[in-house]
């Protein structure tokens, strides 16, 4: 094969068989080529944008040395609308594996010096071979997505080529990790392989996500609105729900998905990589006695407790910014790592509501699915009542975080720390829905609901009827709180199992969740259950 710039054996006036050593020189122009992409001013683009190349976003991600590319030399194969005479090598997607912290990891990234980064046909062949490969090898897949979409130049071969993704998403699913990293555009049915995967990353101002760009909604529906404001890393971070995460840069962004896959196992038959830890397992916390109001109406960020309780403070949020009235977080507890899921008394009371309901539950769902513990920090004083939320189906979707516990095998301990009330404290992981060990402090209130409310209702006539409603509304209330809430009632009924000093929280769970790490826990036979949507 011919190397502009250079006189080979064949074009000489004697031809003759290239030596290997020729071979071999030839193929080091030809890597230099595919390693230096399309042009310089391709690559100056893509920086003015504040944009790194696919190539500086593996080596950000990947421990240094560590990547093997996998078809760096495969060229589409259409002709027509121009393109028979454009064939750069990559075709637009690099593939291939490395390591991020010692362990595999495989990776496509798009191109979008090359035709935008758009999909056609050997495009898609790559990223369909290297998702194969993370599946049959048992590591985490990571797309690095920056592209424009089906390349309309070839036509149905584009769009089938993501059908042949999204199918590979969903067949990994639950069986390897999948994160979708958006670092540029990503529109119309591009958008669902992100959806489908287990988690989604975005920067702010370069990557949008969305079915329908601005222009299709302008003329649709009249509405004037930016690509950022459709579809941007603060809209899906923040409002959608669709991206987990949002950064200013793409440096600090890569960080933490290498700092995500060291809390993840390479696959579900594997547990999640456990590490030595300098905090030690029996450190009490007796900090948490003043962090939390003994006034079951005060709020408190459940942050700090989490932060108490946890090795070295340190967690992982998931959605931080997307229904903040609950917390879901990755952490460790003696150096294996657990999730957490607690209700948070700092945003809207820590109510349950549609949002985080389903922002619980597919955090549950992961965590079940890879061999992650749960425990539940519970402070909830029932679901928001509201018109919006029985329309909007509360109902159904509130069940989604109870289908999802019930369907949970793994280690599940649930910690009331102080009012527990109705439906949502079945929901959250109570001992009556299969929680492994279900514990209290002793300022914990589990009811049907506050002791105000009851007395209004099972007083009524009484306190309706009497000279000073008031006042006897009042000793109602007490009688209530004496007999039906007072700290030892559920653990008197064996609903609770124990009633714990939050000073040693910590080392309870940790004891725990040591002897519940053998647990194994089958589900009855079935092609899959039926969640509601």
């Amino acid at each position: 094969m011919p190397v502009a710039g250079k006189t080979t054996p064949n074009q000489v006036d004697h031809p003759r068989e290239w030596t290997l050593r020729e071979r071999v020189e030839e193929l080091n122009l030809i890597r230099d080529e595919v390693h230096q992409g399309p042009d310089p001013a391709a690559t100056e683009r893509q920086h003015a944008k504040g944009k790194l190349t696919a190539r500086e976003r593996i080596a950000l991600l990947l421990d240094e040395g560590s990547f093997t590319e996998v078809e760096p030399l495969r060229r589409h194969r259409a002709s027509g609308f121009g393109l028979e005479n454009k064939k750069p090598y990559t075709d637009g997607v690099i593939t291939g594996w490395g390591t991020v912290h010692g362990r595999t990891v495989f990776v496509y990234a798009h191109d979008f010096r090359i035709f935008g980064g758009a999909l056609g046909e050997a495009h898609a062949t790559k990223i369909h071979k290297i998702m194969d490969m993370a599946l049959a090898a048992g590591a985490p897949l990571v797309s690095l997505n920056d592209g424009a979409g089906a390349r309309i130049q070839e036509g149905v071969s584009a769009l089938a080529g993501y059908g042949g993704i999204f199918q590979r998403n969903t067949k990994a699913s639950g069986v390897i990790p999948q994160i979708s990293v958006m670092l540029g555009p990503c529109a119309g049915g591009a958008a669902y392989s992100p959806a489908l995967t287990d988690f989604v990353f975005m920067v702010r101002e370069t990557s949008q996500m969305f079915i329908t760009g601005p222009d299709v909604v302008r003329a649709v529906t009249g509405e004037e609105i930016s690509q950022n404001g459709l579809g941007g890393a603060d809209v899906h971070s923040a409002t959608s729900g669709v991206s987990h995460f949002a950064y200013d840069d793409e440096e600090s962004c890569l960080e933490d998905v290498r700092f995500l896959l060291s809390l993840l196992p390479a696959n579900n038959r594997e547990l999640p990589p456990a590490t030595p830890g300098q905090d030690p397992a029996d450190r009490r916390t007796e900090a948490l006695l003043d962090l939390v109001p003994d006034d079951p109406g005060r709020s408190y960020d459940i942050r700090s407790v989490i932060e108490e309780i946890v090795d070295d403070s340190e967690y992982f949020e998931i959605h931080p910014a997307w229904a903040t009235n609950i917390v879901c977080a990755l952490a460790r507890l003696d150096g294996h790592v657990v999730g957490i899921v607690a209700n948070q008394p700092a945003s809207y009371a820590g109510v349950l509501d549609i949002e985080s309901s389903e922002k619980a539950a597919r955090f549950v769902q992961f965590c079940d699915a890879f061999n992650i513990p749960l425990v539940t920090l519970v402070d909830v004083p029932g679901f928001l009542p509201g018109v919006d939320q029985e329309h909007n189906g509360i109902i159904r979707r509130g069940a989604k975080l109870l289908y999802a516990y019930c369907n949970a095998t793994v280690p599940r301990i649930s910690l009331v720390l102080r009012k527990a009330y109705g439906g949502a404290y079945i929901v959250m992981d109570s001992r009556s829905i299969g929680a492994d060990l279900a514990l209290a402090w002793p300022s914990n209130e589990i009811a049907v609901m506050g002791a105000e409310g009851a007395a209004n209702v099972i007083f009524r006539r009484e306190i309706n009827g009497s000279d000073d409603p008031e006042a006897v509304r009042q000793q109602k209330i007490k009688e209530y709180k004496a007999e039906l809430m007072h700290p030892y009632y559920a653990a008197e009924r064996g609903l609770v199992d124990d009633v714990i000093d939050p000073g040693e929280t910590r080392q309870v769970l940790i004891r725990s969740l040591a002897m519940l790490r053998s647990k194994h826990a089958d589900l009855p036979s079935r092609k899959h259950g039926n969640p509601p949507q």
